[in-house]
């Protein structure tokens, strides 16, 4: 059994940054990929990014591409969410997730065994 944490939500300002992070709980941990995942009110949870466990790979929905990276600290077993120039749209409940199936990239919640308990990301001036 392995538990994910998220930490980092917050209120951001439309233009500002934030970052998530998502520690595993297990120090023997070795997933196929980790990603981030977001729920809006009323919404559909939605892909944001992942990343390759094994290999150095990473991949960013297009809505979030070159305004948020995924990144890992090898030695924490910690994934992180850098979000830059934040927009309204981007207020949602962010989930780290965790699957071992090796289908690349694993964009679809269905694909993935672990959660996180979500965190809060609210964009507003």
């Amino acid at each position: 059994q392995v538990q994910l944490v998220d930490s980092g939500g917050g209120l951001a300002q439309p233009g500002g940054s934030l970052r998530l992070a998502c520690a595993a709980s297990r120090s023997t941990f070795s997933p196929s990929a980790m990603a981030w995942f977001r729920q809006a009110p009323g919404k559909e949870r939605e892909f944001v990014a992942a990343l390759s466990w094994r290999i150095n790979r990473t991949y960013h929905t297009d809505s979030v591409k070159g305004r948020f990276t995924i990144s890992r600290d090898n030695a924490q077993n910690t994934v992180y969410l850098q979000m830059n120039s934040l927009k309204p749209e981007d207020t949602a409940v962010y989930y780290c997730a965790a699957t071992w199936i090796t289908n690349w990239p694993p964009t679809s919640r269905l694909e993935y065994t672990y959660w996180g308990q979500g965190t809060q990301v609210t964009v507003s001036s």
